[in-house]
């Protein structure tokens, strides 16, 4: 947020579970979250305060993939994504005076190869722990992507150009 020029900034992370209806399409699922998160915040917030939450998943073959819940499932994930590619959706909501938008984007990355090795390796870093599918492109994961279609921004779990089109509906001008 910084990056965009936002300076006064204050961050309280979710404290709920994150649960939605697992039947939903991909896009929906993380509005879905992305909303309860940003609903959890709005509580507590000034009405005139702009609230933004975000959600991210990894999907393949149908399957949705969130953060690993033991380096054993870490590891299961890794080795499915590994030489393949997979998408990405992350769900964005911004309520603002009591307005709530809420966006989904999607981008599809692509792994190459990954060696047993390496994946015990990334693994024992602990960075994979807190990351939706098991990896953060943003981090070490760096080095397993290919290819990456769509927004960079939106694996790291923020799609800032999507956020930026839902900040401006809310009279928010960064630039």
């Amino acid at each position: 947020m910084e990056m965009l020029g936002v300076s006064e900034l204050v961050i309280r992370p979710a404290v709920g579970e994150e649960k939605a209806d697992p039947s939903l399409p991909p896009p929906e699922l993380v509005k879905a979250l992305a909303a309860a998160k940003a609903r959890e915040a709005a509580a507590d917030a000034r009405p005139d305060d702009t609230v933004v939450a975000a959600d991210t998943i990894v999907v393949y073959g149908g399957r949705v993939y969130g953060k690993p819940r033991s380096p054993a499932e870490a590891a299961a994930m890794l080795r499915t994504l590994s030489g393949r590619t997979h998408e990405v959706y992350t769900g964005v909501c911004v309520i603002r005076n009591g307005v709530e938008l809420c966006r989904a984007d999607r981008s599809a990355v692509t792994f190459r190869t990954l060696s047993e090795g390496e994946i015990e390796r990334y693994i024992a870093s602990g960075e994979p722990m807190d990351k939706a599918g098991a990896y953060g492109a943003q981090g070490k994961g760096a080095l397993f992507v290919e290819r990456i279609d769509g927004d960079f921004f939106n694996v790291m779990g923020l799609p800032l150009c999507v956020l930026g089109e839902m900040l401006k509906e809310q009279g928010v001008e960064l630039l």
